[in-house]
């Protein structure tokens, strides 16, 4: 008498949703450990946004008192920062990577672009986060800026949506041009997007005209939602329109770049 060989337990599936998330946290955690081994470059990015509020917001009296004045700017330099470090992070640090010989390897592993492009969104994420701290410090002793802890919380989450997009260009201008093109093309497009999105100065101050292109602009977009999220006032029709409409336009640039570089560079 013989009896049937036991059937072996089944593998614990790993497709589906878990592989993707794996692979995504996996670069998540390199690219984390990769900028925090440039400290230098990880305590700029955090300063800068509490030194501008220093140097050009606490010293005028009449706006750092005003508590709708002051958070509003807090707001301002909030976004700058964080488009400052998407622009500069991503399109000159996708572009000096692509000259690295770790990256056609890495880019020849059967995961695909998404695991690795949604890694350094979130990446971005941490740090934007990581830098609004100091800025948040500045603002509560020297100014009279004033949130609830919710408006703080919905502030925070509309800044980590607001900076998908500019994630999204850095990555189009660095998978599209070597790293000294990058630089300059990131500096061309940063401040004329800032000063068109009331990053500098308050939208009020514009002419009817400036306002007009200023609201088709994400920076402005931003701006005006995060605004919002911090005092209440109401964004203007069709912020978030615009600001998921260049999300979308900035998400095609980048795979399209992705794409074309890769025929470029190996198939």
């Amino acid at each position: 008498m013989t009896t049937a060989p036991e059937r072996p337990a089944a593998a614990p599936a790993t497709g589906g949703v878990v592989t993707p998330l794996r692979l995504t946290l996996l670069h998540l955690r390199f690219q984390f450990l990769e900028s925090i081994r440039i400290p230098m470059a990880v305590i700029g990015n955090m300063l800068f946004p509490a030194l501008a509020m220093a140097f050009f917001v606490v010293p005028q009296q009449e706006v750092a008192q005003n508590p709708l004045w002051a958070t509003t700017a807090v707001a301002g330099l909030a976004m700058f920062a964080v488009c400052s470090a998407s622009l500069f992070s991503f399109g000159l640090g996708v572009a000096e990577d692509r000259q690295l010989p770790f990256d056609p390897y890495v880019r020849t592993l059967p995961a695909g672009p998404a695991p690795r492009m949604a890694a350094r969104i979130l990446n971005s994420a941490i740090f934007a986060v990581l830098g609004l701290l100091p800025l948040i410090v500045v603002a509560w002793l020297f100014t009279a800026a004033t949130v609830t802890v919710l408006q703080l919380m919905a502030g925070i989450a509309m800044i980590l949506v607001a900076l998908v997009p500019f994630v999204l260009l850095g990555m189009a201008i660095g998978y599209s041009m070597p790293a000294k093109a990058a630089l300059a093309v990131v500096q061309v497009v940063l401040f004329p997007l800032a000063f068109a999105g009331g990053l500098f100065l308050p939208p009020m101050m514009f002419p009817a005209w400036l306002d007009a292109i200023s609201k088709v602009t994400p920076t402005r977009a931003a701006r005006d939602l995060l605004d919002q999220a911090l005092t209440g006032t109401p964004a203007y029709g069709g912020a978030w329109l615009v600001l998921l409409g260049w999300t979308v336009v900035f998400a095609a640039l980048a795979g399209w770049a992705y794409r074309r570089d890769e025929g470029r560079r190996f198939r």
